[in-house]
Order: structure tokens, then sequence, then C-alpha cells
């Protein structure tokens, strides 16, 4: 039984550093759009 949970937790770390690789591949990806930039920019400057 604790075999079977330690690799069950293995698989939850790799599947979570996984997730976080992509979203933060996603993210980095998303500012070579420069009109997502100027958006981004003109919603923050909208709020004051």
């Amino acid at each position: 039984m604790i075999g079977a949970n330690m690799s069950f937790r293995q698989l939850r770390r790799w599947f979570v550093w996984m997730l976080a690789g992509a979203v933060l591949c996603a993210v980095f990806l998303s500012y070579l759009n420069p009109h997502l930039m100027v958006d981004l920019a003109n919603r923050l400057w909208a709020c004051f």
C-alpha cells in the first residue's frame, strides 16, 4: 500500500511540474504578440 501511494505522489508531482511548465511557456509565448501587450496596457490604464 505504501509503495503504491509513493508512486501516485511521484506521478502527481511530475504532472504538476509539467502543467506549471506548460503554463509558463504559454505566458512567455503570449508576450511575443505585440497586440496583446497594447491591449493589456490599455486595460490597465483604463482602471485609473
